[in-house]
């Protein structure tokens, strides 16, 4: 059953049409690879989901419901997460200030009852702590909670983002290019959490990336595109001996 539809969607920047008629049918429990060439117009397709742009033709819809209706601030309500190419950590906040952020569209209390320390607010901080240390735990950042976030190495950086992102409680994760500057255990690190994430939360992920060691070894489906139109899709193996996929990456011979 498809959680997730893209149909027609165009994204144009004045005359510069950077996403073209692109459609995309991701299952529920799937992890979907979305790659392509440098500029190939993979992170706009995020940021059209996300609503940070606007889309100039076709649908989105995650479980029946319109994205092209909703603003920016809705979007993690409904149950998408995203992470981000260049990393949007606050880094004079703690570790675990970072994660409690990532869990604000879940709690309930108004601004007034959070003020006043009142009870229902006070109990629902509780949780919303607990719970931020048990993402920290699974990432591997417990012992980092009460350190700068300004403190931490990029590896554990980019943990931190996805501790963040899982902290909205996604049932639809967007992950843009999480393996960036990763070495090679680090790599296999976070494709075993991917693993588990997916298992353990019953979470759908769509997943940019320029590291094939990753997208080859823990996509269910890979979908390409370049020049923001779609050139390709199928399974990995598929994928990794598709013409017009070497041609994009590669370049052809003159």
């Amino acid at each position: 059953m498809n959680i997730f539809e893209i149909r027609n969607l165009t994204v144009a920047f004045g005359g510069l049409t950077a996403v073209s008629n692109f459609n995309l049918e991701v299952k529920e429990g799937e992890i979907r690879g979305l790659i392509g060439p440098n500029g190939a117009g993979k992170t706009t397709i995020f940021n059209a989901i996300s609503r940070y742009y606007e889309a100039a033709a076709g649908e989105i819809n995650f479980r029946s419901q319109n994205l092209l209706k909703l603003k920016a601030h809705e979007i993690p309500r409904i149950g998408i997460a995203r992470t981000f190419q260049n990393l949007e950590i606050f880094k004079s906040m703690t570790v675990l200030e970072n994660v409690l952020v990532g869990h604000h569209s879940r709690l309930h209390a108004n601004f007034v009852q959070a003020f006043l320390k009142l009870n229902g607010a006070r109990h629902e901080e509780k949780k919303a702590a607990a719970f931020a240390l048990e993402l920290l735990d699974f990432v591997g950042l417990a012992e980092e909670a009460e350190n700068k976030a300004a403190n931490l190495p990029f590896g554990k950086l980019k943990k931190l983002e996805v501790a963040r992102a899982l902290a909205a409680q996604p049932r639809l994760l967007l992950l843009d290019e999480p393996a960036a500057g990763m070495n090679s255990e680090e790599i296999k690190e976070l494709d075993d959490l991917l693993k588990v994430m997916r298992d353990k939360w019953n979470i759908t992920i769509l997943l940019v990336e320029h590291v094939m060691q990753l997208v080859m070894g823990i996509c269910d489906h890979i979908t390409v595109i370049n020049f923001g139109v779609k050139i390709a899709e199928g399974v990995p193996e598929v994928i990794k001996n598709h013409p017009e996929v070497i041609e994009a990456y590669l370049g052809k011979e003159a």
